[in-house]
């Protein structure tokens, strides 16, 4: 009985500290899940006047 109890307590501390993992990992996804919306919506966020203009796709016409 002693042994099921051990065991029992360890899986669900096992499972506790492996939701515990997921959930912490949430927020930067999250994070990097809006990054990517923004950027496709307005273009880079991090781009400023002073950087380079991105070289054009092929096949696009400049003008």
């Amino acid at each position: 009985m002693t042994l099921l109890v051990l065991a029992f307590f360890g899986c669900l501390t096992l499972l506790l500290t492996q939701i515990s993992e997921v959930l912490s990992k949430v927020p930067p996804i999250i994070r990097a899940w809006r990054r990517v919306r923004n950027e496709l919506r307005r273009g880079s966020p991090d781009r400023t006047a002073d950087d380079p203009p991105e070289p054009a796709a092929p096949g696009e016409s400049e003008g």
